[in-house]
Formats: structure tokens, C-alpha cells, sequence
């Protein structure tokens, strides 16, 4: 059924055709089938139709052929022919050492009229480049490299690794930069968190949130900014725009199906890592020499949005955070935190007391953060979306014909939200004077 979306959108020629086979996929779509396979169907139809209507950029064979590098001619070409052809000459002749200093001279001095036409054409190329600008425009390419603002492309080199040793190939390489951008969980449940995690596992029994209106849907899709890069897919937010435009009841009741039978489809769990080499650190040896960027799928992210978004509509209107907290929260800022910070140090100084400040931690325990979802007694269809987001993420990093794959635990537009809720239980604390 969903396939068919492509070819009737081919044939359609006015709004009320677009309504009517937006209305009749709906119809057709249960919300009891198997929503990942329902949200893969639709939006691997999405993306067959970009690749019909776009125009991809290929690049054309005849472009292979040029010459890589502008200084290159003919000349140079003949010559450094010439020079190869003298050279085989030279190591050819073993019999007669006369002929063969002859023809070592021969070679030398066209090695050396090679080369020095070679320099001659490099001195050239650079000259042009450098004279010629744009009058209106003085941030030319020349600027850029002169300020050493010109962006350079990451280059994978050998790791150390945490024993001393280097990796020695490019699986390797890879496979320890994934694990250092997500490491692996130590298995050291206590009692404790064998006991949270089963509280997790258990139902709850509040009320359902209403559903997403596509009011909300469409407003949210239009936070995003159309020129960020798009997630495994390729598809970017005003790509979805546009899809919503035309098959708007299709929409929201895909995401519906995700809100009511608290699925998180797997497609848009999986996140694609570009490592980029941090500012002064292109000498380090090891994997912290790189900063991961983490690539989603703006579908899923969408639904990312949209979730938190009712969790923290819902803390809010009940008052449920901590007033000591002020990241992330409405109204207020870095500046507010600082200021409070600032009296306590200097009531702590003047009262002469020690003070301690320390980073915050890398990553969260996610069941926690479920757990202080259900004290708030969070909706029962948002708490399961949540659970199955936090569950079987994952990440890859592809460069070349390497693909390297693993579970993850961390990352997300949801962060900062569930960081507060997290906190708000060590902010509720009772400490002794």
C-alpha cells in the first residue's frame, strides 16, 4: 500500500487529489501493525522520491581526467616523460662504462631541467593565484590561508590506545575512536540498581497524554534548521516540510502509532559519527585529539522534540522541578547560576570554609532518569516512548570501505531535558550543617 505512494504522487494534479490519497493511506494504516516497519515503509518512500525528483550531483567521468593540480602542462608532461625515458637508459647499460657515465650525465642534467621547469610552474601558479581577487570581496581564499582559517579536512592517523600500543589498521583505529566516544557500561549493578532497574521494568498506571496534533508537528519541524546535516536517510527538515504539506494525515498518524504503542522505531536510533580534530590538537596521539559529531535522522529527532517537550510541559505545569535549577529552564540562565554561585563562595570564604568545584559527569544512568519519570508520575505513553528510546541506540563511524558499529548510551536533542530531570533528585537533597 505504501509503496504505491510514489506512483500516485507522480499522477496527481491538484490539492484535492493530494487529500484524497493522503486520506486514503491513512485509512489504510493500522496502528497495530508493526510500527517500525511502518515508519521504515513511509520514509524509505520519501526518500525514493527525492532520488526520482532531485538532481543528484555526480561527478562526470571526463572530470577525472583533468589535471589535479593547476600548474600542470603539456611541457611538463613531455619532460618529466623525457627524464623517465633517460633514467631506464642509464640503469639499462651495465656492459660499457663509458656509455654508461654518458648516459648518467645525459639523465642528469634532464632531471635537473625537469625539476627546475617544475619549480618555475609552481612559482607561477601561486603568483596568479595570489594577484588575482575580488575587489568587492577582500575574505578571499588567500586571506583564509594567511589567517589560518581555511578548513582542512580530518585525517585518520594511528591511535595510542590506553596500554601504551598503537592501533595498526584502520578497523582497529576506528573501533577504539567508537569506543572512546562511547564507552562501554562496567556491569557492576549493586543491589541498588538491580532494585531501580526492576522499578523501571514495571507498568505505570497514570493517564495517557493526548495525542500530537499536526499543528504541533508542523511547528516543531520548523525549529530545525534546513541547512544542518541530515542523518543516514538524507533527509533534511524542509524535505519533511514539504512531505507534511502534501500527506499531513499520514503524519500524525505515524507519530501517533510511535506515541501510543510507545515505540521508538529503530531507524531513528541509530546515529552516524563524523570525528573532527579539536582546535590544537592536531599533534595528539590519542582518540581525544577528535570530537564526535553525532548525525540523527530529523525524523527521529522530530519525534526527540516533541517527546521532551510534553515531559517538560508536564514537570513545569506541576512544579516539579527544583527552583535551584537553571539549566535549560525558561526564564532563566548561566547568569542566574553564576550569581548564586558567586554568594555562596563568598559566604563560604568569609566563614572561612573549604570549597570544592568539580566538572559535571560524561554521561547519565539512563534507568534513573526513568525512574524519576515515574515519582512524577509522568503520562503512561510518554514514559514508554522513553523507554524505548533509551533502549538498543546505536552508533557507526564509516570513512573509506570500513563500517564499525556498536550500542551506545548516550547522545540525543533529549539530553538536556532528561539531565535536568536526573538532577533534580540530587537537588532535592538534605544535607546536614
Amino acid at each position: 500500500m505504501v509503496s504505491n505512494m510514489i506512483t500516485k504522487f507522480s499522477n496527481m494534479n491538484t490539492n484535492e487529489d493530494l487529500g484524497k490519497i493522503d486520506q486514503e493511506i491513512c485509512d489504510n494504516l493500522n496502528v497495530n501493525d508493526d510500527v517500525d516497519e511502518l515508519v521504515d515503509n513511509v520514509f524509505s518512500c520519501i526518500t525514493a522520491a527525492c532520488n526520482t525528483t532531485f538532481k543528484i550531483s555526480k561527478r562526470a567521468r571526463h572530470l577525472i581526467k583533468k589535471n589535479t593540480v593547476p600548474w600542470w602542462t603539456e611541457e611538463l608532461m613531455v619532460l618529466r616523460k623525457r627524464t623517465n625515458a633517460l633514467r631506464r637508459r642509464f640503469q639499462r647499460t651495465t656492459n660499457n662504462n663509458t656509455l654508461r657515465q654518458e648516459r648518467k650525465a645525459q639523465y642528469s642534467e634532464g632531471r635537473h631541467e625537469y625539476e627546475r621547469k617544475l619549480k618555475d610552474a609552481k612559482f607561477k601558479s601561486w603568483k596568479t593565484f595570489c594577484t588575482l581577487k575580488d575587489g568587492a570581496n577582500p575574505w578571499t581564499t588567500v586571506y583564509k590561508i594567511v589567517s589560518g582559517k581555511r578548513r582542512t579536512s580530518t585525517k585518520l592517523t594511528t591511535i595510542e590506545k590506553n596500554d601504551g600500543t598503537y592501533t595498526t589498521d584502520m578497523k582497529t583505529t576506528l573501533m577504539h575512536m567508537l569506543t572512546h566516544f562511547a564507552p562501554d557500561r562496567a556491569d557492576s549493578d549493586n543491589h541498588y540498581h538491580k532494585k531501580v532497574r526492576k522499578v523501571c521494568q514495571d507498568p505505570t498506571n497514570t493517564a495517557d497524554d493526548k495525542p500530537f496534533t499536526q499543528e504541533e508537528i508542523i511547528a516543531n519541524l520548523k525549529r530545525f534548521n534546513p541547512k544542518k546535516t541530515p542523518g543516514e536517510d538524507g533527509l533534511t527538515s524542509d524535505i519533511l516540510i514539504r512531505a507534511f504539506q502534501v500527506f499531513p494525515l499520514v503524519f500524525t498518524r505515524i507519530y501517533n502509532a510511535c506515541l501510543q504503542r510507545g515505540c521508538f522505531p529503530k531507524r531513528w536510533k541509530c546515529s552516524i559519527i563524523i570525528p573532527i580534530i579539536k582546535p590544537g590538537k592536531e599533534t595528539c596521539n590519542d582518540a581525544s585529539k577528535y570530537r564526535p559529531i553525532s548525525l540523527l535522522n530529523t525524523g527521529g529527532k522530530l519525534l526527540e522534540r516533541m517527546l521532551i517537550d510534553r515531559i517538560l510541559f508536564h514537570m513545569h505545569s506541576n512544579n516539579l522541578f527544583n527552583n535551584n535549577q537553571y539549566g535549560f529552564t525558561p526564564q532563566r540562565g548561566t547568569v542566574d547560576a553564576d550569581m548564586v554561585a558567586k554568594n555562596f563562595i563568598e559566604e563560604s570564604l568569609r566563614l572561612k570554609q573549604c570549597i570544592v568545584i568539580k566538572g559535571a559527569f560524561d554521561a547519565a544512568w539512563w534507568p534513573s532518569i526513568l525512574k524519576q519519570l515515574k515519582e512524577f508520575k509522568c503520562p503512561a505513553n510518554l514514559y514508554r516512548l522513553s523507554v524505548s528510546y533509551f533502549s538498543n541506540r546505536r552508533a557507526k563511524v564509516t570513512i573509506n570501505n570500513y563500517t564499525i558499529e556498536k550500542e551506545v548510551q548516550k547522545g540525543s536533542c533529549c539530553g538536556p531535558g532528561y539531565w535536568n530531570i536526573m538532577y533534580n533528585s540530587l537537588l532535592n537533597l538534605k544535607f546536614s550543617s
